[in-house]
């Protein structure tokens, strides 16, 4: 693959053909996006523009020089260190939405399993099979079926912590199956709340969800403000005997707190994808091993969200979907388009809009964006720029990176 640099300067670049390195399996249908005449993706890709992963612990050092973007295929991105990607000015994709229907799928289950003694009959079952006399087998079947006695979801109450792509679902698909539904969401959107039934019952706060819900299922990102959110204090809160449901991230619950609520029966089930030693034995705690987004589709539909982000990413500018950089959509390249990553600090813009009116080079459109400490902006040219541009722009002082992208001409 031919890369030619515009100069020595590690932070302008100009690409003929991009290189895209793996990691993890990737589905196919995703990776038979890059076509081959512009992209070379492979895990041993050298210098690459960009990475490509699923749970891959990504370090630091993984991240050559040459990088612009990374691209999680999934929701979130705890293995991905994002705070020194945007330091670098780079780019960080995820796939939100992409995995929700299985992840919902599996909550239903999750319900279910937490309301019926399946998993112990089907243990009991099992139990039995040295019986051959099949008289005998139904025998001993109906005298012990009592102990596997459950209770129907019909009726029952419902909290949903987190009103997201995967949260609407489940809130829709309790509604379906004749629960009561309430919803607990301070950070919502106005595109999420277009999702989100009308009989969802909008709580102002967890602890009255929690004191109503006879099942609570969590859905909400980990991030400093939700991590161990479930501890002794709002456990206290809960309904006695209810059951809490975790398919969005381990540490959001404090394991000990839960142990502790388990014992006094204040949680009377727990079903999380996130084993834990202390928990496995408990009866009343079931774990899957990360079965969430563990479906065909789901790991197609990331594979193609992830790659389809990447290649609009890399040849038009466009950002969707990045959990570091704002959002910015500017599609057709009108003239000779550049990439400018800086640090958002006031009065750039006009430094760089300076030096192309000291060339006397005409901007055809531009757009800024920036978000928290980092801004990025696209910008179309009339004019080819030159070394002397590029270098001029890049030597800005806030300026972390240039790209130019290919044009007419």
């Amino acid at each position: 693959p031919y890369r030619a640099p515009l100069s020595k300067s590690p932070n302008i670049t100009v690409n003929i053909m991009y290189n895209i390195r793996t990691y993890n399996a990737i589905a196919s249908v995703g990776l038979e996006r890059f076509s081959p005449a512009k992209y070379a993706v492979s895990p041993d890709s050298g210098d690459p523009d960009a990475l490509l992963l699923r749970s891959h612990k990504l370090k630091v050092e993984e991240i050559g020089s040459q990088v612009c973007a990374v691209a999680r295929a999934g929701a979130g991105v705890n293995n991905v260190p994002v705070q020194a990607c945007s330091d670098r000015g780079i780019v960080v994709f995820n796939t939100p939405g992409a995995n929700a229907n299985s992840v919902k799928e599996l909550v239903l289950t999750a319900l279910l399993l937490s309301s019926r003694d399946v998993y112990g009959g089907i243990d009991y079952v099992r139990s039995l099979a040295s019986i051959t006399d099949e008289a005998d087998l139904n025998s001993r079947v109906e005298a012990e079926k009592k102990r596997f006695k459950g209770r129907e979801l019909v009726g029952k109450s419902l909290g949903v912590v987190g009103l997201g792509a995967i949260g609407s679902m489940v809130a829709r698909a309790g509604l379906d199956m004749g629960m009561r539904v309430l919803g607990y969401d301070p950070a919502l959107s106005v595109e999420a709340a277009w999702r989100i039934p009308a009989e969802v019952e909008r709580m102002e706060n967890l602890a009255g969800l929690f004191a109503q819900a006879d099942f609570v299922t969590i859905h909400v990102p980990l991030m400093p403000a939700t991590e161990g959110m479930i501890n002794a204090e709002s456990l206290s809160a809960f309904k006695d005997g209810s059951a809490l449901l975790n398919f969005a991230r381990q540490p959001i619950v404090d394991t000990g707190a839960l142990t502790a609520a388990l014992a006094s029966g204040k949680v009377g089930k727990y079903v999380a994808d996130f084993p834990v030693p202390g928990l496995i034995d408990d009866p009343r705690v079931m774990l899957t091993p990360h079965l969430g987004a563990s479906t065909e589709e789901a790991e197609e539909n990331c594979a193609v969200m992830a790659a389809e982000q990447l290649i609009r990413f890399l040849e038009t500018g466009s950002i969707t979907n990045s959990v570091n950089y704002p959002a910015v959509s500017m599609e057709s390249v009108n003239g000779f388009r550049i990439a400018v990553t800086n640090r958002n600090v006031p009065g750039l813009l006009g430094q760089m809009t300076s030096v192309l009116a000291e060339r006397n080079i005409n901007v055809i459109d531009l757009i800024n964006k920036s978000r928290d400490d980092v801004a990025y902006n696209l910008i179309d040219l009339e004019a080819r720029p030159d070394q002397g541009l590029l270098d001029a722009i890049g030597a800005i002082e806030a300026v972390i990176n240039v790209r130019v992208l290919a044009g007419k001409g």
